[in-house]
């Protein structure tokens, strides 16, 4: 039985990569940190130095942030079929939409919550990355409407992480509530998996003095 260990607190990204284990199906131990200094501590900063979870520690590999974590976690364990196959064409949209929602669609939400404003001139949006949010959102709501699916028709990790981040930020209002986000969403968040996972998550915070980010 391979090592698989997990370092979270229930009131953070890790909500993501606990859905992706309980997707993967395989056995693993979980390490809650607390948010009054747990995740600073000396042993886990010889994990991961930014003091931040999630992270995983997979037979003596360490792997933190939550979208390289989903994408190692869909190599680690190809039974699960969390991505496309390598050679396979959909695997070019399922690195595309991961890596999308890590970079402009999360950057873009955080910006717009810190009230970041990004001047209206070419150059500037153009040293964001993300250029605006409406770009980002016309975006995601362009590729989500078109399929069930982001990559190859079925389901995988890309549709896990970017399902997540629209579900989290239509709950607390840093995403609008278009009829497009919502129908993906939903259909994701109703997987066995996912359900699992929130009940896993939301007993922990009921039951656990994990403290608050």
């Amino acid at each position: 039985m391979s090592d698989l260990v997990f370092y979270t607190n229930p009131m953070s990204r890790g909500r993501i990569v606990r859905w992706a284990l309980e997707e993967v199906g395989q056995p693993y131990r979980t390490e809650l940190l607390d948010f009054r200094g747990g995740h600073k501590s000396p042993d886990y900063l010889a994990i991961n130095p930014m003091g931040k979870v999630p992270a995983i520690v997979h037979d003596g590999t360490v792997v933190t942030e939550c979208a390289a974590i989903c994408a190692y976690l869909a190599d680690a364990f190809p039974q699960a079929g969390l991505a496309p196959a390598s050679g396979d064409r959909a695997r070019g949209d399922y690195y595309r939409w991961l890596f999308f929602a890590a970079g402009p669609l999360e950057a873009a939400v955080v910006n717009k919550v810190l009230k970041v404003e990004v001047p209206n001139d070419p150059q500037m949006r153009g040293m964001v990355g993300y250029g605006s949010l409406e770009a980002v959102l016309d975006t995601i709501e362009g590729a989500v409407s078109k399929a069930e699916y982001l990559a190859g028709g079925r389901f995988s990790a890309a549709d896990l992480y970017v399902g997540a981040h629209l579900g989290w930020g239509m709950q607390f209002g840093t995403i609008p509530k278009r009829p497009a986000f919502e129908a993906y969403a939903g259909r994701l968040y109703g997987r066995p998996a996912a359900v699992r996972a929130r009940e896993i998550d939301d007993t922990l915070i009921a039951e656990k003095n994990v403290g608050a980010a």
